[in-house]
């Protein structure tokens, strides 16, 4: 799952960072608002922590704009302005939670989730697709109420076909989400985490939908 941060302080960034991908979250970080703004126009997150007081360009004229133009990715703003004012205009501006710093990391990974659920219309905290059950907070999957094994990469893929169950995802659409900025990917790296992900699961759960990518269905079994 593919989160951008956006913060401008550098111990702190470099410790969420390094948090969220301890969590199952690539992470790209940038430090101001300008930077921000553009890595939501080329690319696609699934989330976004942003903080207030950005160099450049302010976290809440880029939220404004992030929602003036229609983008409606989930937006948690991280900041030290925490009187009822601010929490108020943050979130009358677009953004779907709150937190003050200091915090601690595991609340802030589980509102991620929580905000991530939510915006693929996921309300349990458990996503179950068929007989596939998955825990994003676990880090654990069952089929046929068997635990199934996966590396990182597997677990990130079968994750966002749940999350997407009964829409196509192509190959290019993956690996945005699977990967962060400056990570190595292979030309065929999707196509071999699916080949995995088949083998341990059931060859005929994941479709390839020629030309396009693939799709888990509403109800594999």
């Amino acid at each position: 799952m593919r989160i951008l941060l956006v913060e401008d302080d550098k111990l702190l960034g470099d410790g969420v960072q390094a948090g969220l991908a301890q969590s199952g979250f690539n992470v790209d970080w940038v430090r101001d608002g300008v930077a921000g703004e553009l890595a939501l126009r080329t690319g696609e997150y699934a989330g976004v922590v942003l903080d207030l007081g950005l160099p450049r360009l302010s976290g809440l004229e880029l939220l404004q704009r992030l929602r003036k133009l229609g983008n409606k990715v989930p937006v948690l703003i991280l900041t030290a302005r925490d009187s009822v004012e601010d929490r108020v205009k943050g979130l009358d501006s677009g953004a779907d939670d709150y937190l003050i710093k200091p915090f601690d990391l595991p609340e802030l990974a589980a509102r991620l989730r929580a905000l991530v659920r939510r915006a693929s219309g996921e309300a349990a905290p458990r996503l179950r697709v068929g007989e596939i059950e998955l825990d994003p907070a676990a880090r654990s999957v069952t089929f046929r109420a068997r635990p199934v094994e996966l590396s990182v990469r597997e677990f990130a893929l079968l994750q966002e076909l749940m999350l997407n169950a009964g829409r196509v995802l192509s190959r290019e659409q993956l690996a945005q989400r699977l990967y962060a900025w400056g990570e190595e990917i292979e030309s065929n790296a999707i196509e071999v985490h699916v080949h995995h992900l088949r083998r341990k699961l059931a060859p005929e759960l994941l479709r390839t939908v020629r030309g396009v990518g693939y799709m888990l269905p509403r109800e594999a079994s």
